[in-house]
């Protein structure tokens, strides 16, 4: 990953997380790692623990936040939310989503949250 993906990536993360605090979120982990899996946000919101996927985009790119979704990056996140559970012992229902930052050239910047994207 490049520089500015990096910054770009990490400023998307540092908006979903505000986001999701502003709407009753706890914050467990931010980029969470073990091997080779990593879990952007894991959020605690009422009794459900949700792996969230955070994906920032230019406005016009030639991918949305919904096309980097496919069978790898779901089996990913599957696997890395198992190795959480056994790690943590998390008893919680589990839930998979994804939050899609999109910016403009003018700054202006939309934030969607999709639940459930496996």
């Amino acid at each position: 990953m490049s520089g500015l993906t990096a910054i770009i990536g990490r400023g998307g993360e540092d908006l979903a997380m505000e986001w999701l605090r502003e709407r009753g979120y706890y914050i467990v982990e931010r980029n969470w790692r073990v091997g080779h899996y990593e879990i952007d946000i894991i959020a605690e919101h009422y009794d459900t623990l949700h792996f969230i996927e955070v994906k920032t985009r230019k406005e016009g790119g030639w991918q949305t936040a919904y096309d980097s979704i496919d069978d790898q990056k779901i089996r990913t996140l599957r696997r890395g939310a198992m190795a959480y559970r056994a790690m943590r012992h998390v008893r919680q229902e589990l839930q998979f989503d994804l939050i899609a930052v999109t910016w403009n050239e003018e700054g202006g910047i939309a934030i969607e949250y999709t639940e459930n994207i496996i």
